[in-house]
């Protein structure tokens, strides 16, 4: 008889125990549901987040630098539109899993039984139920559960697409002013060339707000930056650095009248990008300061320089005072910049994606959030 209660009573705490464990998974997976579709703001979520790094092992794997870049671009276009429709199906798993724990340890019934529960609880089909009243309140709390997971997927995905679409119309205007890939170059002079300078304000001004969407839309809903744009050649990140380097030289090499729009734009830009790269806990170190080192040489300055003295451009006649000022301006995106268009692979882009820099593991830009989002302090004046 001893015996007999003790292996009872050690059977009732492992379900016990089991429950409680199930519970924890609910509550964490509803959690995450909540923080990575709700919640605007930055935040990392453990469950979404091995959820992306799985899939982005296995992508690769598959999308190997080696492989032509037309070859990578399509594969890694899968990446995050997959993930995206196997994130939820993660979430109903985890959720009848848990559930299913807490039907086994109030119930106390063979595990096949509490899954086929879980499972009829889940998807609202009602075939298994319980009468006893403790299992029953479980299962309507997942039933409705199960539809304010599905209420949430319906808006999560239009909210998605929806920015996405928005991000993609700027950098398709791009292609009229800057080519495919933009260049910045290409750029001021065809801005020279159709009407002057002047025009090339109202861009900074649409742009600054552009980036204030990209900043909030890519760390609210992060998987936006590993969406590829439809044309293979074009990128956000890519026309965040011409549109930026744009500025920089606008303000530092061309004569105009000065204005506050071009500094508005590059403030509103390095800001995002910065803060873009912290979520994502990428190596950007601290605010830079206006004389720290580029990954724009000298050389490549005074190429760009001398084409767009050819072309007509009207440049500053100091060209030492011309660099300082660029450098200046440009090494508050400069690592932000180069790194982010490494982690998402971005396509061949001038002064960005071109740029040399620290490798990266497929998996160092999806590590949880450690770095406080912090503001900028760094750098040329703006």
């Amino acid at each position: 008889m001893i015996a007999v209660s003790v292996h009872a009573g050690a059977f009732a705490g492992l379900r016990c125990t089991v429950g409680i464990a199930g519970l924890f998974v609910v509550v964490m997976t509803f959690l995450s549901a909540v923080k990575t579709v709700v919640v605007p703001r930055a935040t990392s979520q453990l469950l979404t987040r091995v959820a992306f790094t799985t899939m982005r092992r296995i992508f690769g794997v598959i999308a190997h630098p080696k492989r032509p870049f037309l070859e990578q671009d399509r594969i890694l276009a899968l990446y995050a539109p997959l993930t995206l429709v196997l994130l939820p199906l993660v979430w109903v798993t985890m959720t009848v899993f848990g559930f299913a724990c807490i039907q086994w340890g109030i119930a106390g019934n063979d595990v096949r039984d509490a899954f086929l529960t879980s499972g009829s609880s889940m998807l609202t089909l009602g075939v298994v139920f319980h009468r006893d009243l403790p299992a029953a309140v479980f299962s309507y709390l997942q039933a409705a559960e199960g539809l304010v997971l599905v209420a949430l997927l319906i808006s999560y995905l239009p909210t998605i697409y929806g920015s996405f679409a928005r991000r993609e119309t700027l950098v398709g205007l791009l292609d009229s002013r800057a080519g495919t890939p933009p260049s910045t170059v290409q750029m001021l002079i065809r801005y020279t060339r159709i009407g002057g300078l002047d025009e090339i304000e109202d861009l900074f001004i649409r742009f600054e707000d552009w980036f204030l969407e990209l900043e909030e839309s890519h760390t609210s809903f992060a998987a936006l930056c590993f969406f590829r744009s439809p044309v293979p050649e074009r990128s956000w990140i890519t026309a965040s650095g011409a549109v930026l380097d744009a500025a920089s030289l606008y303000l530092s090499v061309v004569e105009h009248a000065r204005t506050p729009r071009p500094a508005l734009c590059l403030r509103s830009g390095f800001l995002a990008l910065r803060r873009i790269a912290e979520y994502f806990s990428l190596p950007i170190g601290p605010p830079p300061e206006p004389t720290d080192p580029i990954t724009v040489t000298r050389r490549e300055f005074d190429q760009m320089y001398f084409e767009l003295q050819a072309a007509g451009v009207p440049l500053k006649s100091d060209r030492e005072q011309a660099w300082a000022d660029f450098q200046g301006w440009r090494v508050n995106y400069d690592r932000s910049l180069v790194l982010l268009a490494k982690m998402i692979v971005a396509p061949p882009g001038i002064w960005s994606s071109d740029r040399p820099g620290p490798r990266l593991s497929p998996t160092l830009a999806l590590r949880k959030n450690s770095a406080r989002l912090r503001e900028h302090k760094g750098g040329r004046r703006g």
